[in-house]
């Protein structure tokens, strides 16, 4: 096999195993529809018994405001739980849903 044939190959399948990780990414709009500062927000694929690490990090999502979400978490399911958690001042306990997020293009938290 020649050189040129063999980096070829080697190419198309680079870019294939690249197209496959970034088709597993789930990606939608998240936006905070109540009166309260959104201060973690969880995800975990239906039937994992712990949350995986808050998806804000150290940031915050405040009243109104619309964040774009990326879960690349390399798993091929679209189920996911996800639990947000207000700031301490709040009124509003902290809230869980069920969605299937391979579906999802925008989802709004209400209080």
């Amino acid at each position: 096999m020649s050189k040129s044939k063999l980096i070829a190959i080697s190419t198309a399948a680079l870019l294939l195993v690249a197209g496959a990780a970034s088709a597993e990414d789930l990606v939608f709009n998240l936006k905070n529809g109540t009166n309260s500062v959104l201060t973690r927000f969880y995800t975990s694929p239906v039937g994992v018994d712990k949350w995986e690490e808050d998806v804000f990090g150290q940031d915050v999502l405040n009243p109104g405001e619309t964040i774009e979400i990326t879960i690349a978490d390399g798993r091929e399911v679209c189920e996911y739980d996800m639990r947000f958690e207000f700031s301490d001042d709040s009124d509003l306990d902290t809230t869980t849903d069920t969605q299937n997020l391979c579906e999802l293009g925008d989802y709004t938290i209400h209080e």
